[in-house]
């Protein structure tokens, strides 16, 4: 039912929350069988892309312009990257830098989280001896949850690697009902955040929302974020942030 033009969804000029009542649906060069979710891309002022890969059984994704990440929400996937093949299910995951030779295909319906951004070397790293980002690939279920700063009710999954090599991050975090984050962040990074579970209450800049699995979330820099988590059961999302780069680039 329509309930003329009523939405959770809101842009705002530091955040976007945009909820699947919005979501529109589009092909994309380079696939075939596949819709695509834009869910935040440059034109709104983001530094990266994220959106949701909808594939048909047998749909295909071809290289991408920059580097990618993908993690496997449902359905399995067969991944093919520099001429070594994987088999991707959910909670899988792959990390694959700019020019990686690949090619991706669905073993079914499948839905996929993609994270593209063009690649941004560490400053003065032309010499032999800067290590270049590596593929990676793995299984969110293999990786040791970290508490948050010593919470054990919220807990950080870490699915890229961490150094000087590699210009952003992506985890999952997962919370207790009940649990929240310690403070209200305020930095340099931007965000693109998946609700993959649960629920709760975003405050964004000075908007406080209600979320919820399907919901995804654009954070700017510096724009003021905090999340509780409510309902009876955990709470997890797919979090990305740009990193280990300095602000003007040198």
């Amino acid at each position: 039912m329509h309930h003329l033009g009523a939405t959770r969804s809101s842009l705002k000029a530091d955040h976007l929350l945009q909820t699947p009542d919005a979501f529109i649906r589009t092909p994309l060069p380079g696939a075939e069988n596949v819709e695509f979710i834009v869910h935040v891309a440059p034109q709104i002022g983001a530094r990266f892309t994220q959106m949701t890969a909808e594939f048909a059984a047998g749909g295909t994704l071809g290289p991408a312009p920059a580097q990618r990440f993908l993690y496997v929400i449902e359905g399995e996937l067969e991944l093919t990257a520099n001429g070594r093949k994987h088999v991707l299910a959910a909670g899988g995951f792959a990390y694959l830098p700019q020019s990686t030779q690949q090619a991706t295909r669905s073993l079914g319906k499948a839905r996929v989280a993609l994270i593209e951004k063009p690649y941004a070397a560490e400053a003065g790293s032309t010499g032999p001896s800067i290590a270049a980002p590596q593929i990676v690939v793995g299984n969110e279920a293999s990786i040791a949850p970290v508490p948050l700063m010593g919470d054990e009710s919220l807990r950080v999954r870490s699915l890229m690697p961490d150094g000087p090599a590699y210009d952003f991050a992506v985890n999952t975090m997962t919370y207790d009902p009940g649990a929240t984050l310690s403070m209200v962040e305020i930095h340099v990074m931007e965000h693109g955040l998946l609700m993959l579970e649960g629920g709760g209450i975003y405050k964004l800049g000075e908007s406080w929302y209600s979320v919820e699995a399907g919901d995804f979330i654009w954070m700017a820099p510096y724009c003021p974020q905090w999340f509780g988590a409510l309902g009876k059961q955990p709470t997890k999302y797919l979090i990305y942030k740009d990193w280990r780069r300095h602000p003007l680039g040198a």
